[in-house]
């Protein structure tokens, strides 16, 4: 398979919804809890860039494989299969190899962390596989949204932190005798949360858009998901809502001082974000307006990592 080939198999595009959430964590679990563990750092972003190329890949594989309508923007000229015309084995192997990485690496990650790690990541892998594959997959269900922002933006920013300072008081499992006792700090888990919640939004929203455009064909390939079940406009509506959502979270957080008080520039990034939102209203496709979702996940959530990374400097 040659190199272009595969990238645009695994979409390498999109790793960016899965990198920043990553690059936040990391850079909170410095400004926040004065940790950073260089060798954790690694393989969990060996692990998760594995494991997000390997369900993109089953994406593809299975709407190739189950596509009713092969014709098409989203079929013809999206799909690296059809478009490169890859052999369906060369394609299996590539998504073994890829869970193959990311296992391994997700457990050398666990050796070296806690059992927390552990759990997480094996929940996150069963969403991971069952979001594309299984008799229902989530994808073809209005639960996409949920999924993908909880999973690829908070437990993404959680494990991220969590990886750094596992040996705090933040979360922890003990087995004493008969009993399992769950020790959670929920003052810190709130924090993460608020700090996570705009790649929450950015990420659901994403998802949302990409529904959006592909209502029509998506009712031809049986698949229901939000916005079939809520209607476009009301799911227009959703999106929008979700981004000044994102906003004024952003605003409490830097006031708050969770994050540096000139985080507040951030909400500067309203200016591009407003203009994209405007865009996407008038017109949903994929071909001209759905990068406006990737972009608006990019404006909001890139100068987070950036600010709380010139915070740790200047501390």
């Amino acid at each position: 398979m040659k190199v272009g080939s595969f990238l645009k198999l695994v979409e390498i595009q999109t790793k960016v919804a899965s990198v920043i959430p990553f690059l936040i964590g990391s850079t909170y679990a410095v400004y926040h809890f004065n940790g950073f563990n260089v060798k954790n750092f690694f393989l969990m972003f060996f692990s998760l860039i594995a494991f997000d190329m390997a369900t993109t890949a089953i994406n593809n594989y299975l709407d190739y494989k189950k596509a009713n309508k092969t014709y098409g923007y989203g079929y013809e000229s999206h799909n690296a299969i059809v478009r490169d015309k890859l052999k369906e084995s060369d394609v299996l192997i590539t998504i073994f190899g890829l869970l193959l990485i990311a296992s391994l690496s997700g457990i050398v990650l666990f050796l070296n962390t806690s059992i927390i790690v552990l759990l997480l990541g094996m929940v996150s892998f069963l969403v991971g596989i069952l979001y594309t594959f299984g008799p229902v997959p989530i994808s073809r269900m209005p639960l996409g949204e949920i999924f993908s922002g909880f999973f690829m933006g908070f437990v993404i920013i959680f494990l991220s932190i969590y990886i750094h300072v596992y040996n705090s008081d933040l979360a922890g499992i003990l087995l004493e005798q008969s009993s399992l006792l769950i020790n959670i700090n929920i003052k810190e888990l709130i924090l993460i949360f608020l700090v996570a919640l705009p790649a929450v939004v950015g990420i659901a929203n994403i998802m949302l858009a990409n529904n959006i455009c592909d209502i029509e064909d998506d009712i031809e390939n049986k698949r229901y998901t939000l916005p079939i079940y809520i209607g476009k406009d009301k799911a227009l509506k959703l999106f929008r809502a979700l981004y000044y959502i994102a906003y004024v979270d952003i605003a409490i957080l830097a006031l708050l001082k969770i994050t540096p008080v000139f985080a507040l520039l951030i909400l500067l990034t309203l200016i591009p974000v407003n203009k994209n939102i405007k865009a996407f209203m008038s017109k949903q496709t994929k071909k001209d307006t759905f990068v406006t979702a990737v972009q608006n996940f990019v404006f909001m959530n890139i100068p987070m990592a950036l600010f709380l990374g010139i915070g740790i400097l200047i501390r």
